[in-house]
């Protein structure tokens, strides 16, 4: 069975990548699981999560994963990862997430996010908390 983070991230990317708002400003190919820099110039990295139980199951059977995203984008102002996070907010109103066979999707949102200008003076990047609440299937 597939962890319920690798679950989340599959179905993160997958929303991204088939959404035309998300993937017009970042290509498909430039929304990753990887750990190095310089990122691809946009780009969406994905993989940080942590997962707390719900503590609303005695089954012990729901989890709220919360997956920290990164935008990054060489540009001198912060508005172009402004409006790469205002899309991927919109592409998870699109519907609940596809998790597999293991887990339902019972709720998924941004709960936070900030933006900053990297130390380099070239590039800005933005932070985006995700939570998403994955029930696994009997």
């Amino acid at each position: 069975m597939m962890s319920v983070e690798l679950a989340v991230q599959i179905a993160l990317r997958a929303r991204f990548t088939s959404t035309p708002a998300v993937s017009a400003l970042v290509p498909a190919n430039h929304i990753l699981d990887r750990n190095a820099r310089p990122a691809p110039d946009p780009s969406i990295i994905l993989g940080e999560d942590q997962t707390v139980d719900d503590g609303n199951s005695v089954k012990r059977d729901r989890h709220l994963v919360y997956s920290t995203i990164h935008l990054w984008k060489r540009e001198a102002s912060t508005a172009g990862v402004k409006a790469i996070a205002w899309a991927m907010r919109n592409a998870l109103r699109a519907g609940r997430l596809n998790l597999g066979s293991s887990f339902h999707c019972v709720d998924c949102r941004v709960s936070s996010q900030r933006f900053m200008r990297d130390p380099d003076g070239e590039t800005s990047h933005g932070v985006l908390t995700i939570e998403t609440l994955a029930e696994e299937v009997a």
